[in-house]
């Protein structure tokens, strides 16, 4: 499974690049890249891929992504309708691990960044009031407000390795495989899955989608993913059905069909093994 590997340009007078995406839909493809990447999302909602982590994302997330792990963001089904009322925007950050060189990291006083650079290989989404400092900081950036963005950036790296409400997103024992000839079918599995998740799909259909025998694609999909494709098609299912709990406007019932399950007790079962939460304990927790 070899994601695309993309090359991040830079500015003509800068080590590092920052820029603003304003578009219809993020970047969909399963994807990665040696620099490491901090993005805010402004706007947007949608599901998210980092590593083996499968999750919703929404404004106003910020996720930090290590060199070389793949990442894929793929928005809700609405941005793909052509209102060109509805967008999504965000503010993206590349710079490179060794940008300071090695024995600048290495300095006690940098032991913090250094720390924090070798966290963000597994990815991390960050919250509590550094989220909200470091935002600023980027907008500065963005606003060319700062006389030395080097030092801007050591600023927001500082910030983020001082924050205390981080959240780890894939598994320490991640480790990507790539092969040259796989960027479109892992791609191709992605859509697919993430198109009729909400219909039953059998091992042949997506073996299909995949080019592979059926029985070739179970071996196939685990060595790449670190998981069964049940259990993949099981997390987007429970991801959606969490964001319709949070959006309040279907009954538990209904949200139980609308994210693929025919069978409400199994839809209980494993919301609660996913989450630890029974749908009704999650929805509440939230709006508490």
């Amino acid at each position: 499974m070899k994601p695309q590997l993309l090359k991040v340009p830079k500015g003509l007078k800068q080590s590092f690049s920052i820029r603003r995406d304003v578009v219809l839909y993020f970047y969909d493809r399963w994807h990665y890249h040696p620099e490491l990447e901090l993005v805010h999302i402004e706007q947007g909602s949608g599901t998210q891929f980092v590593g083996d982590n499968i999750q919703n994302f929404q404004s106003g997330d910020l996720i930090l992504i290590g060199p070389n792990l793949p990442h894929y963001w793929r928005c809700d089904e609405k941005y793909f309708q052509g209102d060109t009322s509805l967008y999504a925007q965000a503010t993206v950050l590349h710079f490179s691990e060794n940008l300071f060189g090695e024995s600048f990291l290495n300095l006690p006083e940098n032991s913090a960044i250094h720390e924090l650079l070798e966290k963000a290989k597994r990815g991390m989404k960050l919250f509590g009031e550094e989220n909200k400092l470091v935002k600023a900081l980027l907008q500065n950036l963005l606003d060319q407000k700062e006389s030395n963005p080097l030092i801007a950036l050591m600023q927001i790296l500082q910030t983020l390795s001082q924050s205390q409400d981080i959240k780890p997103l894939s598994n320490t024992d991640y480790q990507q495989e790539f092969d040259q000839h796989d960027t479109d079918r892992i791609n191709q599995i992605y859509q697919y899955s993430l198109a009729n998740f909400q219909q039953k799909i059998s091992i042949e259909d997506i073996a299909e989608v995949a080019s592979i025998s059926p029985h070739s694609f179970c071996r196939y999909f685990k060595s790449r993913s670190r998981k069964t494709y049940t259990q993949f098609l099981l997390e987007l299912r429970i991801g959606h059905a969490c964001k319709l709990l949070l959006e309040g406007k279907l009954s538990v019932a209904q949200i139980c069909f609308e994210s693929g399950f025919n069978n409400f007790a199994n839809f209980n079962k494993y919301f609660k093994i996913l989450t630890r939460k029974s749908p009704l304990q999650y929805q509440k927790e939230y709006r508490l």
